[in-house]
């Protein structure tokens, strides 16, 4: 009697394991892709990042151009966007600050789309990225 009393125990243990488990798979599965698509977007990040900053690099410095093999900002730029299908945009722009140093600014424009489409996880992701270097002299100034 005990014997049967014990199996019968198990047996429901286990069936409370099973329903627990068909319960809670959905959040599970949720929480997973939406951790997916946060690493997702931030490595896009990174990735968008880096192609202001070395596009900003490429036309900051007109001595550098020459021996670079990039000719253009947007080549210089994408030259980190090797992953990125379809390529992100690439605008450039130049100008004085108030100091009246020259600078070069360079923005770069990714849209990213989710895995999901859950209400509460945003579908299209727009990743933009600006950077602002000031340009090189291109003779040394002695004062």
């Amino acid at each position: 009697m005990v014997s049967q009393f014990r199996c019968a125990s198990r047996d429901v243990r286990r069936g409370a394991a099973s329903v627990e488990l068909a319960v809670l798979m959905p959040l599970l599965m949720f929480l997973f892709v939406v951790a997916v698509d946060f690493a997702q977007v931030f490595y896009y990040s990174l990735s968008v990042n880096n192609c202001a900053r070395n596009g900003a690099l490429w036309a900051s410095d007109t001595v550098a151009q020459g021996t670079s093999p990039y000719t253009s900002v947007q080549q210089a730029a994408l030259a980190d966007a090797a992953n990125l299908r379809p390529a992100p945009a690439v605008s450039s722009a130049t100008g004085t600050d108030a100091s009246g140093a020259a600078y070069v600014e360079v923005t770069v424009t990714y849209t990213f789309r989710t895995i999901t489409n859950y209400p509460a996880v945003p579908s299209p992701v727009n990743v933009t990225r600006t950077v602002r270097m000031r340009k090189a002299p291109t003779a040394p100034t002695f004062n």
